[in-house]
């Protein structure tokens, strides 16, 4: 396990189970969890199990939600699953590398650095191309950038589709190499074999085990990687704008199973503990 114990073993046999999201969902993008975020979400562990799915690397997820955050979580899915801890443990992986083969991945990446070299943007930065476990992210303006040049990219790119224009000539280039094109953030867009969406993270689990499966997520349009968790038949999908939206949801569950006469003593027992652990920090 990672810097502990778990510190909730009575919600293994819970048969609802709530799924996040990261950037923009628990987090502002690129940004890191808040204080009242995270108290809520320990708060529903206490009813539910609870999980989250990012498309960054699991370096950035626990900066962005704890380096605690594979205990916090009963699932913690990095890179839309290849990379996956349940109960704290590793989980084993893929990578893209290995499905792709060391030729055909050079001959990837020769392209897209050709073809960012031809682009006239605004501005240039570094870090065009990063290579992660079970994808590539690929940033056309660089991911070396401050808030204020993401957000003018991002307006940039609304009018120009940048992104979108680059997805169809890498589709067009390479159709054997059966690979899938997502965005997700501001600035860049991920590259991964089909089936490694976040519906991948989804083989990880028994699905069976589940009364509902929620997932929370605010790219859900065509071609965000939202997606296809959205259209997943066992998923229930809940769009939000930010972590304003995740903290309504995840209060409105509270309060259902707060209300809820079946549930146990002992559950409202740990719900309060927290708040209290809350409110002396």
């Amino acid at each position: 396990m990672i810097n502990g114990e778990n510190p909730v073993q009575e919600n293994q046999n819970r048969d609802v189970l709530v799924l996040f999201d990261v950037d923009g969902t628990l987090v502002p993008p690129r940004g890191r969890i808040s204080a009242e975020t995270m108290q809520l979400v320990r708060e529903l562990r206490c009813y539910t199990q609870i999980g989250f799915i990012g498309g960054s690397t699991l370096r950035k997820a626990l900066w962005q939600l704890g380096d605690s955050a594979v205990n916090e979580f009963d699932y913690a899915f990095a890179e839309c699953g290849i990379v996956s801890y349940t109960q704290g443990v590793a989980l084993p992986g893929e990578s893209f590398i290995s499905f792709l083969g060391e030729e055909n991945y050079k001959l990837l990446v020769n392209f897209i650095l050709h073809y960012i070299a031809d682009l006239e943007l605004p501005i240039k930065r570094g870090t065009f191309v990063e290579y992660r476990q079970g994808l590539l992210n690929i940033c056309p303006q660089g991911r070396d950038t401050t808030g204020e040049e993401q957000e003018r990219f991002e307006a940039y790119d609304k009018i120009h589709q940048v992104r979108m224009q680059m997805i169809g000539a890498l589709v067009k280039r390479f159709p054997s190499f059966n690979l899938v094109c997502a965005i997700g953030g501001r600035t860049s867009f991920d590259l991964f074999p089909r089936g490694w969406d976040k519906t991948y993270a989804l083989r990880h689990l028994d699905m069976k085990a589940f009364k509902e499966v929620h997932y929370l997520g605010d790219k859900f349009h065509l071609g965000g990687n939202d997606y296809e968790m959205f259209h997943h038949p066992s998923v229930i999908g809940h769009e939000v704008s930010g972590p304003p939206d995740t903290e309504s949801f995840i209060r409105g569950m509270l309060g259902r199973y707060e209300t809820n006469n079946d549930q146990t003593q002992s559950n409202s027992a740990m719900v309060n503990s927290i708040r209290l652990a809350r409110v002396a920090a």
